[in-house]
C-alpha cells in the first residue's frame, strides 16, 4: 500500500464532546468525509469506538453513496473492547471487526489496529495465546485486513507488545508533538523493525490548531494556565514569523523521517483544506531554530489521562 504523508483522522466526526469539548452533527460529518474523498489525500483513519460507532457509520454512509471507496484510497480502522464491560478477548476482537465491516459497508479493510488495550478489563485477554492479538493476526491471514497494527495507549504497555509481535504498522497519538516527545524511543524501535509509523494528534488534541485562547485542553485533558505556557511560547514564535501554530505543529511531524504518515483530525470541511495549506506553507528556518529552544515533556500523557469514551 502507498499512502500520502497526511492521513485524516475521523474521531471528531463521530461526535465526541467528552474528548474534544465539542460535538459534530451528522450533516457536517458527511460533508467533511466527502471533502476528504474529493481531495488529494488517500488515507483516512477511524475506529469502532469513535463516537460509539458513529464515525464508522458516517463514513459508511458516504462510501455507500459513492458505490465504494475511491480507487487507491486506504482506510484504517481499529478493533475495540466492549465499551460496556471492557471485554477484549478473541471473540470480542472478531465481533468488533464484524461491526466495523457492517458499519462501513465493506468486506475487508486495508489497515486494522488493536486499539487501547490498557483500557480493557484484563490485559491477559489480549496478550495470552488465543487472545485478541492472536485473533488480529488471524484476521490478516484470512485476508480481511491487508496490514495489522497497534494503536497505542500507554507506553509501558505498548513497548513490550511491539517487541513481541510482527506488526506492519504502529499508530501513536499525542506523544510526538511540539509539546511532547515521549514516543521517540518507540519510533526508533519501530524503524529498526521495519514497522511503519503513523503519528496522530500533531496538534496535541487541538490546542496547537485552535489556540490557547480558545482551547484549555492538552491531549484531551483540562489543564491549568501554567501548563499552557509552552503553547503560548510556540504561539509567540509563530506570531513573530507570521506563520500559524497549526502549520509548525503538523510540519514538525511531517519533517521526521521515521514517520510514514501524520494523522490530523478534522471536524469540518474547512479543516481539510486548512490542513493541506498548513502542511505546505513555508516556515522560516529561524522560526524552527527558536521553536527548538522551547521545552517539551517526555512524560507519557496517557499514563495520567482520565479516559472518557464519548
Amino acid at each position: 500500500m502507498e499512502v500520502t504523508e497526511i492521513c485524516f483522522g475521523t474521531a471528531p466526526l463521530g461526535g465526541m464532546p467528552d474528548t474534544y469539548g465539542y460535538s459534530v452533527d451528522e450533516a457536517t460529518a458527511l460533508v467533511t468525509i466527502r471533502a476528504i474523498f474529493d481531495g488529494p489525500v488517500n488515507f483516512m483513519d477511524t475506529s469502532r469506538n469513535y463516537g460509539f460507532g458513529r464515525s464508522e457509520e458516517r463514513i459508511g454512509t458516504v462510501i455507500r453513496e459513492r458505490g465504494g471507496l475511491p480507487p487507491g484510497f486506504v482506510l484504517s480502522t481499529k478493533l475495540d473492547r466492549d465499551m460496556g464491560t471492557g471485554r477484549f478477548d478473541a471473540g470480542r476482537a472478531r465481533q468488533s471487526l464484524e461491526e466495523s465491516l457492517l458499519a462501513l459497508g465493506l468486506d475487508r479493510v486495508h489497515i486494522l489496529h488493536l486499539h487501547d488495550p490498557e483500557h480493557s478489563a484484563e490485559i491477559g485477554e489480549i496478550t495470552r495465546p488465543g487472545g485478541a492479538l492472536d485473533e488480529l493476526f488471524r484476521i490478516k491471514e484470512e485476508g480481511l485486513a491487508t496490514a495489522v497494527g497497534l494503536a497505542m495507549g500507554r507506553l509501558d504497555i505498548m513497548l513490550p507488545i511491539v517487541r513481541d509481535r510482527p506488526f506492519d504498522v504502529l499508530l501513536n497519538h499525542n506523544r510526538f508533538t511540539l509539546l511532547n516527545r515521549s514516543a521517540s524511543d518507540l519510533f526508533d524501535l519501530a524503524n529498526e523493525r521495519g514497522i511503519a509509523v503513523l503519528n496522530a494528534a500533531p496538534y496535541a488534541g487541538g490546542v496547537l490548531a485552535k489556540g490557547s485562547s480558545a482551547v484549555s485542553r492538552i491531549t484531551y485533558q483540562e489543564i491549568d494556565q501554567v501548563r499552557l505556557t509552552p503553547v503560548r511560547e510556540v504561539e509567540a514564535v509563530c506570531k513573530k514569523h507570521g506563520v500559524a501554530p497549526g502549520a509548525v505543529a503538523i510540519q514538525f511531524s511531517l519533517n521526521d523521517p521515521r514517520i510514514t504518515s501524520t494523522v490530523a483530525g478534522v471536524s469540518k470541511p474547512e479543516r481539510v483544506a486548512q490542513t493541506l495549506d498548513w502542511a505546505t506553507v513555508k516556515v522560516p528556518d529561524q522560526a524552527w531554530d527558536e521553536l527548538r529552544e522551547i521545552g517539551y515533556s517526555v512524560d507519557d500523557p496517557e499514563a495520567e489521562r482520565i479516559y472518557k469514551p464519548g
